[in-house]
């Protein structure tokens, strides 16, 4: 009995020493294949994120480059649009220095004169502000004007029987200015005798007094006939 006891023990005890031993040598074996699963992981998913945020880069510039250009292009429709606003033009051939355009055109109804034409209201009256808008409602502006002759050839068209807004506005202070940004020539006025007369009426109309034409400055509230003009289109 006794030899068989010490079989048995040293048996079990050869057992439990063989599984320690086999355990302890396989964890760091584990760890090791973690940590390189979760390093390659980690990789991965680094360059995934980057090719992510370089694919959204080129979306986006693209998008914006696309924007950009249909921008533009909306802005020159526009500007022909605004050019061409009538479907028929009346044109005439001219000399210019370049041979590439040989017709200058208005559209019909409109009075050419030098390198603009010209389009006063008949039946229609409105403000200063409504007259403006309804100019630029058609690629023009109220009527602009920096010579005799401009002055003397807008008054053969008009009626004498009426009154005229033009592009001359007074923001304040008696600093007159065009309406298309050009200098106020004061060598280059037409104002009726004893006019401008009064701060607070701040936009200018030329009408006729016998027995000339002549600017008068009146409110710009009140509703009167207007010139518009606008540059004349070459092709």
């Amino acid at each position: 009995m006794f030899s068989e006891d010490i079989y048995i023990n040293t048996n079990f005890k050869n057992k439990f020493d063989s599984s320690d031993i086999s355990t302890d040598s396989s964890v760091p074996e584990k760890k090791n294949t973690y940590q390189k699963i979760c390093h390659k992981f980690s990789k991965v998913l680094l360059t995934s994120l980057i090719v992510y945020f370089l694919l959204l880069t080129i979306l986006f510039s693209g998008s914006l480059i696309t924007l950009l250009k249909k921008y533009a292009q909306l802005l020159e429709e526009k500007t022909v649009m605004k050019e061409l606003y009538y479907t028929e033009l009346e044109c005439t051939k001219w000399h210019p220095l370049s041979e590439d355009k040989v017709w200058s055109c208005c559209p019909k109804d409109w009075k050419p004169f030098g390198s603009h034409c010209y389009f006063p209201s008949i039946d229609s009256v409105a403000s200063w502000n409504e007259s403006e808008e309804n100019c630029s409602s058609m690629g023009a502006h109220l009527l602009v004007i920096h010579s005799q002759e401009e002055q003397d050839f807008i008054t053969r068209i008009l009626d004498t029987g009426a009154g005229y807004f033009i592009g001359l506005q007074d923001p304040g202070h008696g600093q007159w200015r065009w309406v298309d940004g050009t200098p106020y020539n004061e060598s280059a006025t037409f104002w009726h005798e004893g006019e401008p007369n009064n701060p607070k009426e701040q936009c200018v109309t030329i009408n006729y007094r016998k027995p000339v034409w002549g600017w008068n400055d009146i409110p710009c509230s009140d509703k009167q006939q207007s010139v518009c003009q606008a540059k004349k289109v070459y092709l």
